[in-house]
């Protein structure tokens, strides 16, 4: 059962990434790449979160620098640059239910202008959620560009063919 969960997880990451690849425009022999990145990483974040108990934004800190590495191995052989790859996989890990949240406790807050004790409520919400939504993207945003700031002469030569080698005349 736990098998299946991951499976399932990484599935529909896969497929989310390739819907959101679709709207940049990657070339076609990026798409496999996409879907198994964004599996690997999605998958991954599941399983920290749920069988190692860690919190979303470390789960999510280590996910994305999975998917930043496995950009750097796949992105050689697809020519493409490290953004065309890790970007699409990384947007289904994007906590949307948290920004929403967001979104919605600041209008409840609002609303709630005239009942203190209420506001205050809405507004820890708002705070709470907005905090992990932050933190959450700028984990992702990290995790992922790590790899090019570490492997950076590789990380630029991605996009390049080998150079033939001279013979010495």
């Amino acid at each position: 059962m736990i098998a299946l969960d991951i499976l399932l997880d990484g599935t529909f990451a896969a497929i989310a990434a390739i819907g959101f690849g679709a709207i940049s425009d990657p070339p076609k022999r990026a798409y496999p790449r996409i879907a198994i990145l964004a599996a690997i990483g999605h998958a991954l974040r599941y399983s920290l979160m749920h069988y190692a108990d860690m919190d979303i934004a470390t789960a999510s800190l280590i996910s994305s620098f999975a998917i930043g590495m496995g950009s750097l191995g796949l992105g050689r052989r697809a020519r493409c640059p490290l953004p065309v790859l890790y970007i699409p996989a990384l947007l289904p890990m994007i906590p949307g239910i948290y920004a929403y949240r967001t979104i919605f406790y600041l209008v409840m807050f609002l609303q709630a202008l005239n009942e203190p004790s209420t506001g205050v409520n809405y507004m820890q919400q708002f705070l709470s959620n907005g905090i992990v939504t932050i933190g959450v993207v700028s984990m992702l945003a990290v995790g992922a560009t790590s790899p090019f700031f570490i492997f950076k002469h590789r990380a630029f030569s991605l996009t390049r063919k080998q150079a033939p080698k001279q013979k010495n005349e």
